[in-house]
C-alpha cells in the first residue's frame, strides 16, 4: 500500500483528495493546522469520516514548524507528497503579504528540503491560475510568461514553482505543479464567491458585485480537479526526470454576471446586487488551455457550470438542514 502525505488535507480540495485516495487503497497522512482563516469546525467536519478509516492518519501542525514536519517524515515511510496547504486568497494577501510569504514559500521549502533529506522523489504542489496576472493572450498556456503577478498570493505561488524546479534540478525530485482555476463545489470555502453568494441570496442579503460584471473566470468543479490531481500524481509516480506544470481548469469562461444569473436560476430568487468598484489584485479573467494536461495525463473535465452549480446548491441546502436539525 502506497502512503501519500497530503498537506492541507482537511480543507476544501484536500479533504476531497483524501476521500479519493482512501477509496483507492492508499494510506493517507494528513497534515493540517486547522487555522482560523475560516471556521475550523468546517474542516473538522470535512475529516470526521476519514478518522474512522484505519488507513488515515491526522497530524495537527504547521508546515512552518520544521521539527514537527521532520518528525512526520522520520516516523512514516512516505511514497509521495501532495502539497495543498497554503494561505489562500488574493485580497487577504494584500493585507498581510509577509504571512503569505512565510506560509506559502517557507512552508513549501520545508517540505522540499525534507523530501531531499529523506529521499522522497515524488512531489505534487498546488499552484494557481493567479500566476498569469492579467495575461492578454487567451486561453492561458503553461508556456506563457508569468512575470507579471498582481497580488502577493500569486507571487508566492510562482515562487513555489521556481523553488520546486530547483529541487528537481539539483536532487532529481519529480514535480507536478498544478495551476488550479477557480475551484468550486461541495465543501467550498465560505469566503469564496459561489458559496458566499448562494448564502446571501438564500438569506435575502445584498450580494457584493465588484465591477460591471464582465470579469470572467474559468470555474472548475471539484470532481474534475481531484481527477486531474490524481492523474498528475500517477504520472509522476510512473515516470522519472519529471518537472511539469499543468493547467487544471474547465477551459470555458463564465462572467460574474452569468455566475450570479446561474445561481439565481437554481435558487429561484432574484439577487439584491450591491455595486462595488473592482478590487486590487483581482484579474480581469482566467481561461485555461488544458491541452497539455489532456495529452500528458489524460485530464478531461466533465462537469459543465450549470450542472456543477446545481450539485453545489443541493449540497449547500443539505448542509444547512443538517445544522438546523
Amino acid at each position: 500500500m502506497k502512503t501519500i502525505l497530503v498537506t492541507g488535507g482537511a480543507g476544501f480540495i484536500g479533504s476531497h483528495l483524501c476521500d479519493y485516495l482512501l477509496k483507492n487503497n492508499y494510506r493517507v497522512i494528513n497534515v493540517d493546522n486547522f487555522n482560523d482563516f475560516y471556521d475550523p469546525s468546517i474542516k473538522r467536519n470535512n475529516v470526521s469520516n476519514h478518522l474512522k478509516n484505519p488507513n488515515y492518519i491526522l497530524l495537527e501542525g504547521d508546515i512552518r514548524n520544521y521539527p514537527f514536519m521532520e518528525d512526520c517524515y522520520s516516523t512514516y515511510t512516505i511514497d509521495a507528497v501532495v502539497h495543498l496547504a497554503a494561505m489562500a486568497g488574493v485580497r487577504p494577501s494584500i493585507a498581510d503579504p509577509l504571512l503569505y510569504e512565510d506560509v506559502n514559500v517557507r512552508g513549501t521549502m520545508h517540505l522540499l528540503e525534507l523530501n531531499r533529506k529523506y529521499e522522497i522523489k515524488k512531489f505534487v504542489c498546488a499552484s494557481s491560475s493567479s500566476v498569469y496576472g492579467n495575461n492578454e493572450k487567451t486561453p492561458f498556456s503553461e508556456s506563457d510568461p508569468v512575470d507579471y503577478c498582481i497580488s502577493p498570493y500569486a507571487s508566492t505561488k510562482k515562487s513555489c514553482e521556481i523553488i520546486s524546479h530547483v529541487y528537481h534540478h539539483l536532487y532529481d525530485i519529480d514535480v507536478a505543479m498544478l495551476r488550479f482555476f477557480t475551484v468550486y463545489g461541495p465543501r467550498q470555502r465560505p469566503d469564496l464567491a459561489i458559496h458566499k453568494f448562494t448564502h446571501m441570496m438564500r438569506e435575502g442579503e445584498e450580494v457584493p458585485f465588484y465591477g460591471d460584471g464582465s470579469t470572467r473566470r474559468d470555474y472548475t468543479y471539484i470532481d474534475d480537479i481531484i481527477d486531474g490531481t490524481y492523474k498528475a500524481l500517477s504520472y509522476i509516480m510512473d515516470n522519472s526526470s519529471v518537472y511539469e506544470i499543468f493547467n487544471l481548469g474547465e477551459s470555458q469562461t463564465i462572467s460574474l454576471a452569468e455566475m450570479v444569473k446561474t445561481i439565481e436560476n437554481q435558487l429561484g430568487v432574484k439577487a439584491r446586487i450591491k455595486q462595488l468598484p473592482m478590487q486590487q489584485g483581482d484579474v480581469e479573467q482566467t481561461f485555461a488551455d488544458i491541452s497539455k494536461a489532456k495529452q500528458l495525463i489524460g485530464y478531461n473535465p466533465q462537469t459543465k457550470f450549470e450542472a456543477g452549480i446545481e450539485k453545489f446548491i443541493r449540497w449547500y441546502d443539505y448542509e444547512k438542514q443538517s445544522i438546523l436539525y
